[in-house]
């Protein structure tokens, strides 16, 4: 997802640049500690038009709410849409590919929306999240006590845990090969890149290819479900359709364009985060090591302070304003849910990582209104069983350096490149 150094040479904000003095310090793409910058626009600016990207960029945690909530005025037909155009070479290959794809739903709107949400979300049950549970437990077992096996005791939980977990979870959910786990993975790098990333045309050029493989992988899933069936998630919104559900195949190939994507990447993202910032605080990791039961909040937690996605895009269907900042009809938002979720008046000392705040489970994190999370339940269920399972088999891990983690250069993502670990044999 990086941009290259062309990317780099090309962009005068990003990429260890300093921002313009009016802009807070708030830096677009970067992802290393945008805290500090978030803390400045909530204090200076909440509602900033940004025009190196062309957004007004909403920092504080009740205007947020408040635009997730309305969907009348905010649409959110804008979520999916590439940051940077896609230049003509990548567009002739998506187009001669029959590249179709849309959102499956995070991009939808009412009555669009509700009736694919209402699918959808009887075949996302939690009898399938139950029978998954072991599956997912052995795999984490199995990743981790491979890991530890090495006679140089040095790891990367990112490599060696967070990559498998979610993304052999999601295959296995919707009937997908599990066998070609770095083929999906590489599809979704290219579908994060093509649409939150600054690339330049040429660089667009080999994503545009994956995007087409992607699409296409969806499109024969959805063949394969009407022709075998089976007993996933994709022949259940096949035998749905076919006892009178109002859903198309390219509205199920849709779902499944997102679902493969945002089924693993971001929960890939929470387990590495959730062992990222509690290996860094030896003393609540030690709790947690002691007292499993407190997992959950702890999970909430780090979705609060450091979650996954950190920023979500709108758009104004009408003449509006958010915190006192009129934004004119076709205005585009970018939610920096990632500054709402540390704002003080909301979360006391919200700088601070607590694993027993009270309140921690009031993040945006996961949205909120129609278009919150639908896979929020399976997300937090497997990042659960990960910290089970690292704190009984390798309680103490020890980050390698805290202080040198790089993350991915992108609008939305917060995203560790890795997590080295070691430990004592």
């Amino acid at each position: 997802m990086s941009p290259s150094t062309e990317t780099a040479a090309r962009c005068p904000f990003g990429h260890g640049a300093e921002a313009p003095a009016g802009h807070h310090g708030y830096d677009p793409f970067q992802m290393k500690d945008p805290f500090p910058a978030y803390a400045e626009l909530r204090a200076e600016q909440p509602v900033m038009f940004d025009e190196r990207i062309g957004y007004y960029v909403v920092s504080r945690y009740d205007d947020i709410k408040a635009v997730f909530e309305d969907w009348e005025t905010f649409s959110s037909e804008n979520a999916q849409a590439p940051v940077r155009e896609r230049g003509p070479a990548a567009k002739k290959i998506m187009e001669e590919g029959g590249f179709t794809a849309y959102s499956g739903l995070s991009a939808r709107r009412p009555p669009e929306h509700t009736r694919i949400r209402s699918v959808v979300q009887k075949a996302f049950t939690p009898r399938r999240y139950k029978a998954l549970e072991p599956f997912i437990r052995q795999n984490v077992v199995d990743l981790v006590e491979k890991m530890l096996a090495r006679p140089e005791r040095t790891g990367d939980l990112v490599k060696d845990l967070a990559y498998d977990v979610p993304t052999i979870t999601i295959l296995t959910l919707i009937g997908a090969d599990v066998s070609q786990v770095d083929k999906f993975k590489r599809w979704s790098d290219s579908r994060a890149a093509m649409t939150w990333g600054d690339l330049s045309d040429d660089q667009q050029i080999p994503h545009a290819h994956n995007l087409v493989e992607y699409w296409q992988e969806c499109l024969r899933l959805v063949r394969v479900a009407h022709e075998e069936g089976g007993d996933n998630l994709t022949a259940d919104l096949v035998r749905a359709q076919n006892d009178g559900a109002e859903i198309s195949d390219h509205e199920i190939a849709s779902v499944l364009y997102s679902l493969l994507f945002a089924g693993h990447e971001t929960t890939t993202t929470l387990i590495a985060n959730s062992l990222r910032v509690l290996l860094a605080r030896p003393e609540q990791w030690a709790v947690l090591v002691e007292e499993p039961k407190k997992i959950p909040g702890a999970i909430d937690e780090v979705l609060r302070y450091s979650g996954s996605i950190v920023g979500w895009r709108r758009k104004a269907l009408k003449d509006t304003e958010v915190g006192g900042v009129k934004i004119e009809e076709g205005g585009q938002l970018l939610l920096l849910m990632g500054s709402a979720n540390r704002e003080e008046g909301k979360f006391e000392n919200g700088e601070d990582f607590d694993i027993s705040r009270p309140n921690a489970r009031e993040h945006l994190s996961f949205g909120f209104g129609i278009h919150y999370c639908l896979g929020n339940m399976l997300a937090k269920l497997q990042a659960k069983i990960a910290l089970e399972e690292v704190a009984r088999l390798a309680p103490n891990l020890k980050l390698q350096d805290p202080e040198d983690i790089a993350f991915r250069e992108n609008l939305s993502f917060r995203v560790p490149e890795s997590v080295p670990v070691t430990w004592e044999a």
